[in-house]
């Protein structure tokens, strides 16, 4: 079996072959620490903890290195408008530092509770400046900078392949001028270092060489990846909106200091969106994210399973009714595998048919169909259950981590669940909703059957 994954810069499936023998160099693109992470966001962080657990199925000892921006990242991609930690410090009242302490701590309790394997390296940009302003010196004595009255800028013109990874239309882009140009010579040009405005003084900002400031968004990926996994590299993952101007500016940058285009692999997950086609975003002001589905009643494991409904390079729509669903399957498995016995041997041949799937570049949605063919097999339960375990190390469910819970049911509860069972009698099904969203709200899930409606507690895998 061999092991083919999707890249972006060739727009093919290929052959992963390791950079060194054995070993595989992962970098993805960490969060912006201004505010929460939407579950948009989250689902990519999903995809590249599949790749990571397929890629140690395949025997590769995996440097997992995972950014956190803190710093930099501007409000516009044209480089004009404040920095986004600047805004969410002016949101909340906070300073900057403050904000970027809570919303990392926010955003490593979702990485938990979606049980997402802690990366061999977290590294913050501004615990990196010294390496962003010795890359950006580099550029400079290569000829690759000007600057203008706001900063120091890559100038893209020096290279004749850049934005390939993007296939972006350069003479269109200098034709519509569709960024602020202000100074810049090219649209697409990037800033490398921005000066601190002479009237005010920014929470975070640092003396370089070309005055006091602070590093451009782009500029960490650079020099952080190739500090911890060297300027050449076996993947580099994110977002698909990444490609067109993150991606393509640190593959410039790095050409232009070290000669590579930083990762031999370019793999980008695709959104997820609304049932109203909108994509999850955080400028809309209103945004799920994974506290709001424990809120209303969902285990975080029920989001997992449904991102692992569809492929990474697929656009997944997000509903309630699908993660009602996504919840529904995860607790059928578990029930079923809690059942099983322990102290079998796994079965090679299922192993290996769901192993080829993860292999066809993480093929989720067919690797899940392998394994309920499994659940439902008539192989002995004392080896389905070994089975699934090895199985779900790739798909990170914590199955044979699950406790079911054996609790009685609360007056208060009993109450509502025979006010919603008599709606139902009476057809009065508008009255049934209302009253099982009161129940997820007070964290009981309640589900509809043939034989009548079922009732347990919200986390305990129902």
């Amino acid at each position: 079996m061999t092991l083919a994954l999707y890249d972006t810069w060739t727009r093919s499936l290929r052959p992963f072959d390791p950079i060194r023998p054995g070993q595989a160099g992962l970098y993805c693109c960490g969060p912006t620490v201004y505010d929460y992470a939407h579950i948009g966001n989250l689902r990519t962080y999903v995809f590249e903890d599949v790749l990571r657990r397929v890629l140690a199925l395949n025997g590769y000892d995996v440097r997992h290195v995972v950014n956190i921006t803190d710093v930099g990242h501007l409000v516009s991609d044209a480089d004009d408008g404040e920095d986004k930690m600047e805004k969410g410090s002016r949101r909340t009242g906070e300073s900057a530092w403050a904000i970027a302490e809570r919303y990392t701590a926010a955003f490593m309790d979702d990485w938990r509770a979606l049980n997402l394997l802690e990366p061999s390296i977290w590294c913050r940009a501004t615990d990196h400046l010294a390496e962003q302003i010795d890359f950006i010196a580099t550029l400079e004595r290569n000829g690759y900078t000007y600057r203008t009255a706001d900063g120091i800028y890559f100038d893209t013109s020096k290279q004749d392949d850049y934005g390939y990874l993007a296939r972006l239309d350069h003479a269109g882009l200098q034709r519509g001028k569709r960024v602020a140009m202000g100074e810049k010579r090219h649209a697409t040009d990037f800033a490398l270092w921005k000066f601190s405005p002479s009237d005010a003084k920014r929470q975070m900002e640092w003396e370089s060489p070309w005055g006091r400031g602070f590093p451009g968004w782009h500029i960490e990926c650079s020099a952080m990846s190739a500090k911890y996994l060297s300027p050449w590299f076996d993947i580099h993952c994110g977002g698909e909106d990444h490609v067109a101007v993150h991606h393509s500016n640190e593959i410039a940058q790095t050409q232009a200091c070290h000669g590579t285009r930083l990762a031999n692999f370019w793999m980008h997950g695709r959104f997820l969106t609304t049932a109203d086609d909108a994509k999850m975003s955080k400028s809309a002001g209103d945004f799920l994210r994974m506290q709001t589905l424990i809120e209303r009643g969902f285990d975080p494991l029920a989001y997992r399973y449904l991102c692992l409904t569809a492929h990474y390079r697929s656009e997944l729509r997000f509903s309630f009714d699908a993660l009602d669903a996504a919840q529904a399957a995860l607790a059928r498995l578990r029930k079923a595998y809690s059942s099983w016995p322990e102290g079998g041997a796994a079965d090679e041949d299922f192993v290996a048919r769901f192993r080829v799937e993860v292999d066809q570049d993480l093929n989720l949605p067919r690797a899940l169909a392998v394994l309920w063919e499994l659940v439902r097999s008539d192989l002995p339960p004392a080896v389905r259950r070994p089975t699934v375990d090895r199985l779900d190390a790739v798909l990170g469910l914590r199955l044979a981590a699950w406790r079911a819970q054996d609790e009685a049911i609360p007056a208060e509860i009993g109450e509502l669940l025979f006010q919603r069972e008599a709606a139902r009698a009476a057809k009065n099904w508008a009255l049934a909703d209302r009253l099982r969203e009161t129940l997820r709200r007070l964290g009981w899930r309640v589900d509809d059957s043939a034989s009548g409606q079922r009732s347990t507690r919200c986390g305990d895998g129902a």
